[in-house]
């Protein structure tokens, strides 16, 4: 078993189906979590939740995160760290490791770089920011997967979404492909020549990961455009990738 990293208390905002998992996990692994949702769930508010804090983990949509900020970051004790778990585009965290560090706070740009269930808190993440490794040295602590890379607060969420660039385009082309293929008759065939191409547990885990997080990797696109734009670059890709995210998220529901 890897060392305790001591008793402070890890405070969650956020319990969906990410923050809910890494709350449940370092629970398991002998954490004292206090967690709090807006949607119902944990303690009676965010600044409550966070008012004896060691570490916070905000693991809200990115469209609230500057909000939860607001509200518990004045109420967090200072010298606290507070990680940033959000898909978002750097500017975002930016902002955010800005207010932390007006409240006294040590702010960690924290991208997960897989899904969260499944994994729980080994899920692979990158961190950047003052407070980066510290986040490491706890979460690790825990059987945390943390890869500290050097760089201010949105170096960690820029390398993600670069990556996204990539993945997400991939994955909604395989699954165009795969229903075209199915119409034409010819799934079997495409199957076995992606599988020989690409491996076939990556085709596998693309294509269910993208039917199952459909509506979260539209968010994450979203923060992938915002973040090309501000580099000034084209967006072709993503805008594509975002569009089709789209469509299967609204068939889902």
């Amino acid at each position: 078993m890897p060392a305790m990293p001591g008793s402070q208390t890890i405070a969650v905002l956020g319990l969906g189906e990410a923050g809910g998992t890494l709350a449940a996990d370092l629970v398991t692994a002998g954490a004292d979590v206090v967690g709090y949702d807006p949607r119902g769930g944990g303690t009676g508010s965010a600044p409550e939740a966070v008012r004896t804090a060691g570490l916070v983990l905000s693991v809200n949509a990115a469209a609230v995160a500057e909000r939860v900020a607001e509200e518990s970051m004045p109420a967090t004790p200072p010298g606290a760290i507070w990680a940033d778990l959000n898909t978002s585009a750097p500017s975002l965290k930016e902002r955010l490791a800005d207010r932390a560090d007006k409240h006294g706070l040590r702010f960690a740009d924290v991208a997960l770089m897989a899904p969260v269930p499944g994994r729980g808190v080994a899920t692979p993440c990158l961190a950047a920011g003052p407070g980066a490794a510290e986040y490491a040295r706890i979460i690790g602590g825990y059987g945390g997967r943390v890869q500290v890379v050097a760089g201010p607060p949105g170096t960690a969420a820029a390398r993600k979404l670069l990556r996204s660039v990539v993945m997400k385009p991939l994955a909604t082309a395989i699954i165009e492909a795969l229903t075209a293929a199915r119409a034409a008759g010819s799934e079997e065939w495409l199957r076995a020549e992606l599988a020989a191409e690409f491996g076939a547990d990556l085709v596998e885990r693309l294509e269910r990961g993208t039917y199952r997080h459909a509506a979260r990797r539209v968010d994450e696109m979203a923060a992938t455009a915002q973040m090309l734009a501000e580099l000034g670059t084209p967006a072709r890709m993503t805008e594509a990738a975002r569009a089709w995210l789209d469509a299967l998220a609204v068939r889902e529901v």
